[in-house]
């Protein structure tokens, strides 16, 4: 029986990296850039969701998926290791592991609600957000009772239009709040890009994963 000979030059399997689509892209392909893997093929006509490219001897596919999918590809193997926003983490409180704190992406999940805003006596506010198991938790901490309007987009809208009393949503300088007409009342979390991994990948390819963390680690100094 023959048996083939090892790939020598490569010996590592693939590595499947899961990125996140939308406003975070961009940084993510920069960053992965420091760790010398360059997606060049990424141009703006290019609408391809998986390919593959090689660094240092070491072959990653690559992943695109939409924001909120990251975690699950992560948490059931499909992929080794995810970039993702924190507060997508929080909000899913997936089973993977959260190894490393990228540093860009930054911005703030925070309650807002408009400048002339009226208290409704005797009712539960309710709360518009695309994040509705942090927004209870949050208010539950404080011990206040509310109701939660679940959204998917321009969550800000909502109590413009009489739907909700406060919105819970993300913000980077809050001038989109402001432009708006809505004021800041209370942050709820400060949020960064992530590095997650699979569980299952970390203790089966460690020394794989553990040089990836590593080269991460050093590229975020």
């Amino acid at each position: 029986m023959l048996h083939s000979k090892p790939n020598i030059k490569n010996p590592l399997r693939i590595c499947t990296l899961a990125l996140s689509k939308g406003k975070i892209l961009t940084p993510t392909i920069a960053f992965l850039k420091k760790l010398d893997i360059e997606l060049p093929f990424m141009g703006h006509d290019d609408r391809r969701l998986i390919f593959d490219t090689s660094s240092n001897n070491q072959t990653y596919r690559i992943l695109l998926a939409r924001a909120t999918d990251v975690p699950t590809y992560v948490e059931h193997g499909v992929a080794d290791i995810g970039i993702v926003g924190s507060d997508l983490l929080a909000e899913q409180m997936r089973e993977l592991y959260e190894l490393v704190d990228l540093g860009f992406g930054q911005c703030r999940l925070v309650v807002a609600e408009p400048e002339n805003a009226k208290k409704r006596q005797g009712l539960k506010p309710r709360i518009a957000t695309k994040y509705p198991n942090m927004t209870e938790r949050f208010f539950a901490e404080k011990g206040v009772p509310i109701e939660i309007i679940k959204l998917y987009g321009s969550v800000e809208l909502a109590p413009l239009v009489g739907l909700a009393d406060q919105i819970v949503d993300l913000t980077e300088t809050g001038r989109t709040l402001k432009a708006q007409g809505l004021k800041i009342v209370e942050e709820i979390a400060s949020c960064s890009a992530r590095m997650i991994v699979n569980r299952v990948s970390f203790k089966l390819n460690y020394p794989q994963i553990f040089h990836f963390i590593e080269a991460t680690k050093r590229a975020v100094k």
